[in-house]
């Protein structure tokens, strides 16, 4: 790992990019699905559930904006489009099923936003973007699942749209550590910052 980060830092990438003063916290799908044993979706990421509950406890503290991002398609998947047809698992998501229900602990609270997303990134075809602006928010805390689908796309689409995005690495999960550590590394080379929970912590008390 130590010469592939060289190479990459050899040839241009892995420039830092400083956090702003007007963050918000982003907490994406963290759902039953990912966390009852009998979903399909199931990915073993207990210990970064609990991670994320700190995360969000921090954040409400300090009293910067908060938004979960949650799945949910009609019954026939239609408004999934090509992406529901690629994977069935995205069945698990139908509305009304439990597995939509967020995590223990990650419930949202009355003041917070819930996005309803049809496709990987919190940002397509949702109120995401705007609403950030209409708050004055520069930079994105971002934690949740999966880090090779979810994260990763609503990253880069946070960049895209001009928000420095910092993803925390305890408070991420995927079903498989190579996935995972592989999108955290292109994150952190390309995208955005990832960061651990200490440094987490620091930063929103600096604010």
């Amino acid at each position: 790992m130590a010469e592939l980060d060289q190479d990459y830092s050899k040839a241009g990438f892995g420039g830092a990019i400083e956090p702003g003063a007007r963050p918000a916290l982003l907490v994406i799908d963290f759902v039953r699905a990912y966390l009852d044993p009998e979903c399909s979706l199931y990915a073993g990421v207990e210990a970064e559930r609990k991670q994320a509950v700190k995360l969000l406890e921090a954040c409400r503290a300090v009293g910067i904006p908060i938004f979960h991002t949650c799945v949910e398609y009609d019954p026939a998947g239609l408004e999934g489009g090509v992406f529901f047809r690629k994977v069935p698992a995205l069945a698990n998501f139908v509305r009304g099923s439990g597995y939509c229900a967020f995590g223990e602990g990650l419930e949202p609270a009355e003041s917070e936003v819930v996005i309803i997303k049809k496709y990987p990134s919190a940002f397509f075809g949702t109120h995401l973007a705007a609403t950030l602006a209409s708050l004055g928010v520069d930079t994105l805390l971002m934690c949740g699942l999966s880090t090779s689908g979810c994260v990763r796309a609503s990253a880069v689409d946070a960049l895209q749209h001009g928000y420095i995005p910092i993803v925390v690495r305890e408070a991420t999960g995927d079903r498989d550590q190579g996935p995972h550590e592989a999108n955290l590394f292109d994150i952190s080379k390309k995208f955005g910052e990832v960061i651990g929970m200490d440094q987490a912590r620091a930063y929103l008390a600096s604010l």
